[in-house]
């Protein structure tokens, strides 16, 4: 028996001019005709003579594949590129020698670039099936004439070598390699990425059956039982950033962990979020979230960590195991159980919190931790710093650095903070905002004013993200607030700044490092190795070096009169000060007063020499 489809003339019109405008879109394009040019030749690498423009759209980086056994990858992770023409779309992979441009920066998005040469590498676990690899190409235009053309860049189809076929393969949110199933962050390995990870949603409404349950207390002697234990009734009261811990030769397709502190009404006790856990649940398990958590492990407790300073919730800390929730053997239930279904009867813990005030820092203990909110005034540009010690791929820590006010000091909280698994917070700080930094820890350097500096745990949040916060009815932040509203937008404005590098804390006035000590903060290098140091760093690298020398001349360069120091001055040491800040605004002024030094000095005997020479 035969079946056939009719249609109805129409209908035939419209899928002739369809393919009308698909064929002569196909000799308008430049991706096209090279794909169809590069599968008719036969050959696993063609040569590009005749080169058009082609815009980056994207870069996405993941670990690299490894291929051999005890075999290393030249560089620790790949990067698939998509490029348009103005007609199609394709997505490549880009050869490991071209790595080092997006290192630089050089290769990003919203640039145009022309491809000379390209490969075709066959994927050996699927049979026919494989990807087109970018192996060199030519710098073009530094802001893309091509996407500049472009009306509607998402109605641009995906070109495959089988036309159509692999479009849902190649618009999926996973790797060209087939053994990566997830991709990166580009600048680092802390912040989601991709739709892969689920968003924070509103929870359900659940009905539980607490009839049964156990207490954080009890868990320390259920340790090594054969039994699975009862389940448990906890809330989330200090959440940490992700840990990525991808290595080439890990066969684990989400090597992700998150440390949680939990309590219930016998204490507090540490959870971890193991693997493909991470993405379905980290950004839906929030501090002040109640969990109902059921076929969960224990184990002993790994020590060798940072944990939050929980001293302020006053309840007894259980360190030696932690509870475990893995995505099989056996498969962690977890239930968020919503705010309006939690009764009084549970006796769960609140959310506590320590808000220290600016005019408190200055006699807080070096180390000690503190929660801060204040009114951002500087917000510096984002910067890396390459992560010591670790033993699997090379990996870099984004921070930024902020000032913020709060109205007990003239001297701003000056704030290192490092991502902490909030891209969209951490990309959106600016000046005007309230923002909240929980967990930070006092930093003391000498000849510099104190700072904080973010850890494991700290979360931030800024104006649009406070809303249902646990902190929202604490005193402080009431009176926080209460003070903003006496301030005037216009005389604030002239006090804020965006941008810049910003170096902190300042370099001592004496250097009394070591020499020979090579695993310094600060390591000493030869004159002659600075030009590789710096050719070394990537894109938004920060590094401290100290070279050793003799001064043997001295140019002075005659400076604004309002220089960014004097601005600092202003902001920063006012009149008005109050008494019990005077210490601090006096070692402010020195310090200010060391910076600008150069620019007071008139003229010196030897300038004016080099005057009258000139005369």
């Amino acid at each position: 028996m035969a079946c056939c489809a009719l249609m109805m003339p129409e209908e035939v019109q419209n899928i002739s001019a369809c393919s009308d405008l698909l064929t002569e879109n196909n000799q308008n394009s430049f991706l096209h005709s090279t794909l169809e040019q590069f599968f008719t030749a036969k050959t696993r690498t063609l040569k590009i003579d005749k080169t058009d423009a082609v815009a980056v759209i994207e870069l996405q980086r993941y670990l690299t594949e490894q291929q051999n056994v005890g075999q290393h990858p030249p560089d620790s992770y790949s990067y698939d590129m998509i490029v348009t023409d103005g007609v199609w779309q394709a997505k490549c992979i880009l050869d490991c020698s071209l790595n080092h441009l997006i290192h630089k920066n050089i290769i990003r998005s919203g640039i145009d670039i022309n491809i000379t040469q390209c490969s075709f590498v066959f994927n050996e676990r699927r049979l026919g099936q494989g990807c087109v690899c970018i192996e060199k190409i030519e710098h073009g235009s530094k802001e893309s004439n091509v996407l500049r053309k472009i009306k509607d860049l998402d109605s641009l189809p995906m070109i495959s070598k089988d036309g159509f076929g692999n479009i849902v393969a190649l618009q999926s949110d996973s790797p060209l390699q087939v053994g990566r199933k997830h991709y990166l962050s580009l600048w680092n390995n802390e912040d989601p990425e991709g739709r892969l990870w689920v968003p924070d949603v509103p929870p359900s409404e659940v009905v539980l059956d607490v009839s049964k349950m156990t207490l954080l207390c009890d868990l320390e002697s259920s340790l090594g039982c054969m039994f699975r234990p009862l389940p448990l009734l906890v809330r989330v009261i200090h959440k940490s950033r992700l840990r990525y811990y991808g290595k080439p030769d890990l066969n684990i397709y989400y090597p992700y962990q998150a440390y949680f502190e939990v309590a219930d009404q016998s204490g507090t006790m540490s959870l971890v979020l193991w693997n493909e856990l991470c993405p379905e649940w980290y950004q839906r398990l929030n501090v002040g979230t109640v969990l109902y958590l059921q076929n969960y492990t224990l184990k002993q407790s790994y020590q060798n960590r940072s944990r939050p300073h929980i001293d302020n919730h006053r309840m007894k800390s259980f360190h030696s195991v932690e509870i475990c929730l893995n995505p099989r053997n056996p498969t962690a239930v977890l239930t968020v159980v919503p705010a309006k279904s939690v009764p009084p009867q549970w006796g769960l813990p609140e959310v506590s919190y320590q808000f220290a005030i600016r005019s408190e820092l200055d006699s807080m203990a070096s180390n000690s931790a503190c929660d801060v909110i204040g009114l951002v005034t500087f917000v510096s540009r984002v910067e890396r710093i390459k992560s010591k010690g670790n033993t699997g791929p090379e990996k870099y820590w984004t921070y930024r650095w902020v000032h913020a006010v709060d109205g007990t000091s003239n001297i701003p909280f000056i704030l290192e903070i490092f991502a902490s698994s909030q891209p969209e917070i951490f990309n959106g700080l600016y000046p005007m905002t309230y923002l909240v930094c929980t967990q930070m820890r006092k930093c003391q350097e000498q000849d510099s004013l104190p700072y904080l500096t973010s850890s494991c745990e700290t979360q931030i949040f800024t104006t649009g993200y406070h809303k249902g916060q646990p902190y929202v009815s604490d005193p402080r932040v009431k009176s926080f607030i209460q003070w903003t509203k006496t301030l005037k937008d216009s005389v604030m404005l002239k006090k804020t700044a965006v941008g810049g590098h910003y170096c902190y804390p300042h370099a001592p006035i004496i250097f009394t490092q070591s020499v020979a000590d090579g695993s310094a903060q600060v390591p000493l290098v030869a004159a002659n190795d600075l030009k590789s140091e710096m050719e070394g760093l990537h894109y938004r690298e920060h590094k401290r070096l100290a070279i050793q020398g003799q001064i043997m001349a001295v140019y002075y360069v005659t400076l604004p009169e309002e220089t960014l120091s004097d601005q600092m001055v202003q902001s920063v040491v006012a009149e008005s000060d109050p008494p019990s800040d005077q210490r601090m605004v006096e070692v402010t002024q020195t310090l200010i007063n060391r910076e600008t030094a150069p620019s007071s000095v008139q003229s010196s005997p030897s300038r004016r020499k080099r005057k009258q020479a000139k005369r």
